[in-house]
This record gives C-alpha cells, sequence and structure tokens, in this order.
C-alpha cells in the first residue's frame, strides 16, 4: 500500500503533521472535493474528524469495495483509529500501524475480531491476486468457523470450483529493480531471491522485472533477469515521474522519484505495493502486483 492522504480540517493540522511523520503521505486541508480527490489519487486515507463527517463525505464516492481506498478515521485526541471502509483492503493494516503512535486501532472485521485469516489477507501473504473476487464473502464466513484448507495445484491443470471457493493466482509480480553502478550478476540475483522470500513467492511467481530506463545499460541487472529466464523492461523517465514513490529514494539527486518502486508500479496490474524498497548491499527491490 502507498503512502496515505491524511484529511483534516485546518484548526487539526498540527495533529495531521503527527501522523504525517509517522506514516509518510500528504495532508489535504479538508474541502467539499478533498475527499474526491483523495479517493482518485490514493490507495488509503486517514481522516481527523468524526466519523459521521466522514461517512457522509465517502457515501456519493464508495463503488467498489476492490477498487476503493482504504478509509480510517483518526480522532483528533490520538485516541482511536477506525477503519469505516476497506478494512481487508488496507484499513486494518493502516489502523494497527497508527498503534505504533499509541493510538488503540478499533477492527471491526468479523475474521479479525474472532482471529482469523480472512481471503484477502490470505492472497496479501501469498502475493496473489484473487480471481473469483465474489467467493471471498462465502469463504470469509466460513474461515469464522473453521480453518479452510489452502491448497496449491500445480498444472497443466484444468480446475473447476464452486462458489465458495476462492481461487489464488500467482505470477503476476513485478519486481523493479534498483542498483549502483557495475553492481555484479551475482549481487543482483542474491538480492532477487532474498526479497522474494520475504513473500514466500519464488521466480516462477514473477512476470517481469522493472527498472528505470537511466539503468538499460546495466550488465549486471541484464545478465541477472536473463538467468532467471525472465524479461526485464526499462520505465521511461516521465513515466517513473508520474508515479509517487512511498520510500525515500536517492535518485532524486538524478531528477527522478526513485528506481524500483516506481518502475515496479508502473508495470503492475493492481498498482499495489506488496513489499516496499528494501536494500541488500548495491542493489534495491521493490515487489507489487
Amino acid at each position: 500500500m502507498g503512502e496515505p492522504a491524511i484529511i483534516t480540517f485546518s484548526r487539526n493540522l498540527d495533529i495531521a503533521e503527527k501522523i504525517r511523520n509517522f506514516t509518510g503521505g500528504d495532508v489535504i486541508t479538508y474541502s467539499k472535493d478533498a475527499f474526491k480527490q483523495a479517493f482518485l489519487e490514493y490507495d488509503s486515507i486517514i481522516a481527523v474528524m468524526a466519523a459521521g463527517i466522514a461517512v457522509r463525505n465517502i457515501a456519493p464516492l464508495i463503488r467498489d469495495k476492490w477498487k476503493d481506498p482504504a478509509v480510517v478515521v483518526v480522532d483528533s485526541g490520538l485516541n482511536f483509529a477506525i477503519p469505516i471502509l476497506g478494512g481487508h483492503h488496507g484499513g486494518n493494516e493502516l489502523a494497527r500501524k497508527l498503534a505504533g503512535m499509541g493510538i488503540t486501532p478499533v477492527i471491526t472485521t468479523a475474521t479479525e475480531v474472532k482471529g482469523k485469516e480472512s481471503v484477502e489477507g490470505i492472497a496479501d501473504a501469498l502475493g496473489c491476486t484473487i480471481i473469483n473476487k465474489d467467493s471471498t464473502k462465502k469463504v470469509n464466513i466460513a474461515l469464522l468457523d473453521t480453518d479452510v484448507e489452502v491448497l496449491q495445484l500445480k498444472g497443466p491443470k484444468i480446475v473447476l470450483v464452486d462458489d465458495d471457493v476462492s481461487v489464488l493466482k500467482r505470477g503476476r509480480l513485478i519486481v523493479g529493480i534498483g542498483a549502483n553502478r557495475g553492481v555484479e550478476k551475482s549481487e543482483v540475483i542474491e538480492a532477487i531471491n532474498g526479497a522474494l522470500s520475504e513473500i514466500n513467492a519464488g521466480i516462477g511467481d514473477v512476470k517481469c522485472f522493472a527498472s528505470a530506463a537511466i539503468k538499460e545499460n546495466e550488465q549486471g541487472i541484464i545478465d541477472a533477469v536473463a538467468s532467471l529466464g525472465k524479461e526485464v523492461r526499462f520505465v521511461p523517465h516521465e513515466i517513473i515521474n508520474s508515479i509517487k514513490a512511498p520510500s525515500e529514494s536517492k535518485a532524486k539527486q538524478l531528477g527522478l522519484n526513485g528506481v524500483c518502486e516506481p518502475a515496479a508500479l508502473a508495470l503492475s496490474d493492481e498498482k499495489k505495493l506488496l513489499f516496499k524498497k528494501r536494500i541488500y548491499g548495491n542493489v534495491t527491490i521493490a515487489i507489487a502486483r
């Protein structure tokens, strides 16, 4: 998940700034169009205000639980963080993150209340996409009362499922790579494998690799990806700079928002960062889907 929009009234700008210093993101002063703007540009929103005000503002904007941003309400006393939209789609995660500021997360989604996993949580942990999204309603209900088995099938196969079976698909991960000049092929491979292992994925789960055009002659990256039997795409700088990178990057000295994170997001289907930039020696890796 990218960094949030933090919407607040002008009287609470200092409070919003405290949150921004902890979570990153952008502070937006409340106006009649603030939520509309945030729905278009961000995948999560922290609303520093009464829950009723936030609910009235987002109600006309809600369209699809799989596309709408997560919305977490935080009171001006920094006492509670309440996901009111998209609990399973980043809201609960964001509320729990705010607990690091001493704010109490108020989680109301049934699976979490009972200490159970949700289909969405399992998919995120495995770096998967849910193919038949409507199935999650029945499967999440089943998860409240029993342990639902997670099966992995390797093809070629044809699978026929009922509407209470959630189908998760891997192989759509985009691995973004940044590297210092002259990096060795072996170091790039080691970094890639290390990052993928962090999300319990492997090379077979990778659709392609991505980097910025500034790295298109970096032989260590080219050779590493070729040895893994995949393709690396070099993203033009204008596209890199059109994407807000969640992490700070030394690439700003070169006029770029970043390298591995924006490159991965540029080529991903869901524009969702599963694994934020991590430094492995001379290599940086980020993973999106």
